[in-house]
């Protein structure tokens, strides 16, 4: 173990994972990267500070309310225009950007199950070779339990268990929403 109590092995999966994240990124299309920033930046205090400023002071001058200054926009239908088309912009940038982290997402996931099927693998070996292991010094191992962790998991049949149970749940939940 050294730093943080985290051993070797464990700190150079942080360090290659962090290398990976970085190449990616600057892998990833300037336009993702252009929404990423903008994305970074509408979701900024800064960028509320900003706001605040200038639509206030928009404000303040259409109504009158700042000497020497003339009402522009007496009615707010420019700043109104403004905004609407701003938050078109804001959205679209922000579903961008939301959409690429939803791949990187899916991309983790994805290899946090094979890890994790590589893993429900190697143990289920391992429990066999503890189960010929405890045969062969004579100890019996008569536990239902261990005999079940010796078979592997087909992960196609747990997702099939998996959507019959949601279907069965959405289809329970249908019904009791029509009766009430």
């Amino acid at each position: 173990m050294s730093d943080a109590g985290m051993t070797s092995t464990l700190q150079g999966n942080i360090a290659r994972l962090t290398d990976r994240a970085a190449r990616d990124r600057a892998a990833a299309p300037w336009s993702a990267r252009l929404a990423d920033r903008i994305t970074r930046f509408t979701g900024s205090m800064t960028f509320v500070s900003l706001h605040l400023i200038v639509y206030g002071l928009w404000i303040v001058a259409n109504l009158g309310w700042l000497p020497g200054v003339p009402r522009f926009d007496p009615t707010f239908v420019i700043l109104a225009s403004e905004a609407s088309v701003e938050a078109i912009f804001l959205s679209t940038f922000v579903l961008i950007s939301q959409n690429r982290m939803a791949a990187i997402a899916d991309r983790r996931a994805d290899l946090d199950l094979h890890i994790n099927l590589l893993a429900e693998h190697e143990l289920t070996r391992l429990a066999t070779l503890v189960a010929r292991i405890a045969e062969r010094v004579g100890v019996a191992v008569d536990d239902p339990a261990f005999h079940e962790i010796q078979r592997d998991v087909a992960p196609e049949q747990v997702l099939d268990v998996i959507d019959a149970h949601s279907a069965a749940t959405a289809a329970g939940s249908t019904v009791d929403r029509a009766g009430a």
